[in-house]
């Protein structure tokens, strides 16, 4: 059985039936979304705000998913016994057979340092590492590892800072006390120490870097919304909802969560940056995720001391996270202006 999970038929079994649960779950979102006046005013007034932020999130998006969709079987180009018989996404199947010996520049015909005839002349449009990977095929490549480290930890830390957030908060007394206990205890904590210990005690992987980052970024999203709750507790429909008999289950999830839903989606755009920077300060450890940018960036720094200088590798995983940052935070900025109404008078 164990075999049989680990092989390259399982492996894309799953990678694909992971695709088609974020699609559809994307589609019952923007179905929900679409039939809520509210919610279909707020994304076109968001649409409006930052399209082109929204298109370019979009494109990394399309990248991730591309890279997610995998198959075992050859293609129409050249390739190796064993490479056919792999598990390769869409992307790879893009750049089968480029790579090199060594560096090259973009665009190059020989190679950097050697000056040999490269085997894939003028096919390199972000030149080649130290592998001879071409670098564009490695940046794209980090697309789904940015959005995964982004996306899955968010889903970790959201649902947990939440539970406890809002049981702390509407029950107090006791839980409450042991809840900011914890809280108070992890925030005393330096943030990388725990990060480290965590991912050697799990292991190097990308869920385990995942559950490091989540377990030590619930904190302030929970202080949050632990404030927030102890706040709607005190609200006339909620002693309304309690003074006839309604369970404390029911109040928590039809009057206290809706009225939090402003505050998840905003932390889920703001932590999503945090993360995604913060699984580049491991990398540049040694400790990150194979195939981020960060990895990309810590390799490359070593680059920029040679002579003559290789830039090529840096560039692109640079430019890449801070176009994938910059289109979330200005997607997030703009849900701020639109869910708090005190901005609303301000825009046109």
């Amino acid at each position: 059985m164990m075999e049989l999970s680990n092989s390259p038929s399982a492996q894309a079994m799953l990678s694909n039936g992971i695709v088609v649960s974020l699609l559809a779950l994307g589609g019952l979102a923007a179905r929900a979304v679409l039939r809520n006046e509210l919610w279909r005013a707020a994304f076109a007034r968001v649409l409006g705000l930052r399209r082109w932020s929204i298109v370019v999130l979009s494109l990394y998006v399309a990248v991730a998913l591309l890279d997610s969709v995998v198959w075992v079987g050859g293609s129409m180009q050249s390739e190796d016994q064993v490479a056919s018989f792999e598990a390769r996404s869409v992307i790879d199947r893009l750049f089968v057979d480029t790579t090199e010996k060594g560096y090259s520049a973009p665009m190059a015909r020989v190679e950097f340092y050697d000056k040999s005839p490269l085997l894939h002349p003028q096919r390199h449009l972000l030149g080649t590492n130290i592998l001879g990977q071409d670098v564009l095929y490695v940046t794209l490549k980090g697309a789904r590892v940015a959005l995964l480290i982004g996306g899955l930890t968010s889903l970790i830390t959201i649902p947990l800072a939440l539970f406890f957030g809002m049981t702390a908060g509407y029950f107090g007394r006791r839980w409450d006390d042991l809840v900011f206990f914890v809280m108070s205890t992890l925030a005393s904590m330096p943030g990388i120490l725990l990060l480290i210990v965590l991912i050697m005690v799990l292991g190097k992987s990308t869920v385990s870097v995942c559950v490091a980052l989540g377990v030590t970024s619930w904190v302030g999203f929970c202080r949050l919304s632990r404030g927030e709750t102890l706040k709607l507790r005190e609200m006339d429909y909620v002693s309304a909802a309690r003074s006839l008999g309604v369970s404390h289950g029911k109040i928590l999830l039809r009057h206290i969560l809706p009225n939090l839903m402003h505050l998840v989606i905003i932390t889920f755009v703001l932590l999503f940056s945090g993360l995604v920077l913060a699984e580049a300060t491991l990398a540049w450890l040694g400790i990150g995720v194979d195939g981020s940018w960060g990895q990309m960036i810590a390799v490359a720094k070593d680059e920029l001391s040679r002579d003559p200088v290789v830039w090529w590798n840096i560039v692109p995983a640079g430019a890449a996270l801070f176009g994938l940052l910059l289109s979330v935070n200005l997607i997030g900025d703009a849900l701020r202006d639109v869910l708090d109404p005190r901005t609303w008078g301000s825009q046109d």
